[in-house]
């Protein structure tokens, strides 16, 4: 049951990672700094108090960077992968009692995954904002997308298998999405 919710934070935290990548860290970071969230063994460093700087920094200036309309488009692609490596270490930095082999594969799966999938989808949604209305809708994007990342980390901390559904609903539709999209394309090609 311990790595079921332990998965559960992972899988949650690593879906706010595809909204923003700093806002899930700096919300781990202070869990654990007030006890609320046990970190794997090498993993201790992400609540540290320069850590904790440092995440804070860093999502203050990615938030803020995102009400840029040119630099919006281009963090995307930046962030894309970026939001993959971070699921991937933030789900990994969960789950403590399993092989190194079991961990790092339902880390890259699983948290790698989700912040993939929940990436893509609001890339999609940005460049379809960026395309039918100039970018004038983007920092509304951008406000639900932070909102979304705030919420999924808080839900991830302290109700966690709720998240855990959340997530994989989020997923699920986001997945059909793009897949009509794609569909869609290949019709009309």
């Amino acid at each position: 049951m311990e790595t079921l919710l332990a998965l559960a934070v992972g899988m949650g935290l690593s879906a706010a990672c595809g909204f923003r990548v700093f806002v899930p860290l700096l919300g781990m970071s202070l869990a654990a700094r007030a006890g609320h969230l046990t970190l794997g063994p090498g993993f201790e460093w992400i609540g540290s108090g320069p850590a904790a700087l440092a995440f804070s920094t860093a999502t203050v200036l990615e938030i803020a960077a995102y009400y840029i309309p040119w630099l919006d488009n281009l963090l995307d692609t930046i962030m894309t992968p970026a939001a993959v490596v971070a699921g991937t270490i933030v789900t990994a930095s969960m789950l403590s009692d399993l092989s190194p082999f079991l961990k790092w594969s339902l880390a890259v799966i699983a948290g790698g995954g989700a912040a993939g999938i929940v990436q893509g989808g609001t890339v999609a949604l940005r460049a379809g904002s960026s395309g039918t209305t100039g970018g004038l809708a983007n920092p509304a994007v951008s406000t639900m997308e932070m909102v979304g990342s705030i919420l999924t980390t808080a839900l991830a901390i302290v109700i966690p298998l709720l998240c855990l559904a959340l997530v994989l609903w989020i997923c699920y539709k986001m997945v059909r999405k793009i897949s009509r999209l794609a569909l869609f394309r290949r019709r009309t090609a």
